[in-house]
């Protein structure tokens, strides 16, 4: 044990929150640890929409450049910000147990959804907007970018009637609002609520400790939703939601692609036997291209390239 397994994090309140929970696990286990915040490219650039930065992995690139020089032994992240395919000598090796994959509206008092009237709410996810514009097509959505707290400060600072956050964010880091609202009809993005431990191939020392913290059943339903995503090639381009869930011996999986205005939509609803869930995002997604997602995935493109 006699190694120090060095701990790379993003330097929010939220990333160091699930760093530390990582090291309290490994220490739990008899491992040495330290912590070493950085600074993310997408977290230093918040003047525009992530899909306009065209980075992918803008929120992990930092940490697998870290990563690859030796500067640490492993990363922590928000699975939903990591890219479906891992860069060469980057392993996943862990998947913690899921939070709660719900998204939930931060508001200032939620009477205008019961009226009819106009109103402006902020995300900086292409899937939260299109899925609020498909169910409230006269609202406005304005961009919304920066950590959990930047985010709730700016919702305070401006006008607007509210904004989506991932419930799981803010729980973890005690700032949800008692009257949020959970957004169950809103499909979350693939693997959210959930942690991802990466490393480099070749340490196998750290690779089997961090191993340990594997959720078995979180890491099936995070690797169906992230197969769906990279079949239809999502990235943080496209309006792309997958939620599978694992009870009594069967998967239930839920995905969807949006236009990027909310207003086509194509939906896929699978329940298969836990032994027969391989491969269940991949003909998910392409059961979604045959119905005309190949199309809408092509329009989505022409109308992201325009920004690059």
């Amino acid at each position: 044990m006699s190694k120090i397994i060095r701990i790379g994090t993003r330097d929010s309140e939220l990333a160091l929150w699930q760093a530390t929970t990582v090291q309290q696990k490994l220490e739990a286990l008899g491992y040495d640890t330290i912590l070493v915040p950085t600074k993310s490219l997408g977290d230093q650039v918040l003047d525009k929409p992530l899909y306009e930065l065209g980075v992918t992995g803008i929120f992990t690139k930092t940490l697998d450049v870290a990563l690859l020089k030796g500067d640490i032994d492993i990363a922590v992240h928000s699975m939903k910000d990591v890219p479906t395919q891992l860069p060469k000598g980057i392993v996943q090796v862990a998947v913690l147990e899921r939070a709660i994959t719900h998204d939930i509206l931060v508001h200032k008092g939620a009477n205008f959804l019961e009226t009819d009237q106009p109103a402006t709410i902020a995300t900086g996810s292409l899937r939260r907007k299109a899925q609020w514009l498909n169910k409230y097509p006269n609202h406005k959505v304005v961009d919304l970018r920066g950590n959990v707290n930047t985010r709730l400060l700016k919702l305070i600072e401006n006008d607007w009637q509210g904004a989506i956050f991932a419930q799981a964010g803010l729980e973890r880091i005690k700032l949800l609002p008692k009257d949020a609202i959970q957004l169950d009809w809103m499909i979350p993005a693939p693997a959210q609520g959930a942690m991802l431990v990466v490393a480099k191939e070749e340490d196998t020392f750290t690779r089997e400790a961090s191993g340990k913290l594997n959720h078995p059943e979180t890491e099936l339903a995070t690797t169906i939703e992230r197969e769906f995503l990279r079949t239809l090639e999502g990235g943080c381009t496209a309006p792309i939601g997958a939620l599978a869930q694992i009870k009594d011996q069967k998967v239930y999986f839920d995905g969807v692609v949006f236009s990027l205005d909310g207003k086509q939509k194509i939906d896929i609803k699978k329940e298969v036997k836990l032994s027969d869930a391989k491969g269940l995002g991949k003909t998910s997604a392409e059961e979604v291209l045959q119905k005309g997602g190949d199309k809408l995935m092509q329009e989505i493109r022409n109308e992201n390239s325009t920004f690059h």
